[in-house]
């Protein structure tokens, strides 16, 4: 856990950015369910598009949802827009959000997705969000917990973008720890099915479109290590039916690759980028991914 908050010290000293004077984060209360005492904030830009479309942004282990507000780059490009952010923090001594435990990796068992799911139908009622445009994003626990997310919840949310994540349900314990040595190692290697298998667990008996899916991960990540982004993208392909063998593959920047599966799923792997790897321009290609670049 120590390597993991300095890790995002380092990276909120590198890209903490001023977020526009006149919107504010405004915590909310009572906003429904929620088993495991979550915070929320929520961001609602000055000028939000006609039904805006919603934002569940989960920050990583030690921050909260102010924190990721503050060092990333979401919520100048929800004054650009319009669109609307909700921020959950976690109460829990570690700050980490629980993506472990059986009832957190199964559709309304417990734990923080549901409370994540009260906030974004609260803000979708309030805001008069429109239900076909809610995404998810999130950075090392909170990239996992979009994972889940996904997973838990196909039929809410239209895609997802996870920045150093590992697999939905790779983070499995029955001890009661949150935190799972072997996955964060990358040794926890499974077939594309049996990731798919797992993910599709979470909500048995759903058939229904399944939400796209934006990886990536550096090359030298020493906190959840660098193999959990070809487990990520064998379960997500798995999910979409879609083969492991890229249909593409470019180079955005000078050190990415990115690899896209039809247009259902991609990864863009950071070639000797560690764990602090959400540098500035990177919140806005998840926002083009999701399509959230058009009001």
């Amino acid at each position: 856990m120590f390597r993991i908050a300095l890790a995002v010290a380092v990276l909120l000293g590198l890209v903490v950015t001023p977020q526009a004077a006149a919107a504010s984060l405004v915590e909310v209360t009572n906003f429904g369910p929620n088993p495991s005492n979550l915070r929320l904030h929520v961001y609602k830009p000055d000028r939000v598009a006609a039904r805006p479309g919603i934002l569940l942004a989960v920050h990583y282990c030690t921050g909260s949802g102010p924190d990721f507000h503050n060092g990333a780059e979401f919520g100048r490009l929800a004054d650009r827009y319009g669109f609307v952010i909700v921020y959950p923090s976690v109460t829990r001594a570690d700050k980490c959000f629980d993506v472990s435990s059986p009832q957190a990796l199964r559709r309304d068992g417990g734990s923080d997705p549901v409370g994540m799911m009260s906030m974004v139908r609260w803000a979708l009622g309030t805001y008069g969000g429109d239900p076909a445009r809610v995404y998810v994003t999130g950075v090392s626990s909170g990239a996992m917990t979009t994972n889940v997310m996904v997973a838990n919840y196909p039929d809410v949310f239209q895609a997802g973008a996870a920045f150093a994540g590992v697999p939905d349900g790779c983070f499995a314990t029955d001890n009661g720890s949150t935190w799972n040595t072997e996955c964060a190692n990358g040794r926890v290697l499974k077939s594309p099915r049996e990731w798919g298998d797992i993910a599709r667990s979470a909500f048995p008996g759903y058939n229904g479109k399944r939400p796209r899916m934006q990886l990536w991960h550096g090359t030298a990540d020493d906190v959840l290590r660098y193999p959990n982004l070809g487990e990520e993208v064998d379960q997500w392909t798995n999910v979409h039916r879609l083969p492991t063998t890229p249909t593409s593959t470019d180079h955005p920047q000078a050190n990415w690759t990115r690899r896209r599966y039809g247009d259902k799923v991609e990864s863009i792997s950071m070639q000797n980028v560690g764990h602090n790897l959400m540098t500035s321009g990177m919140a806005l290609r998840a926002i083009q991914f999701f399509g959230l670049d058009r009001r």
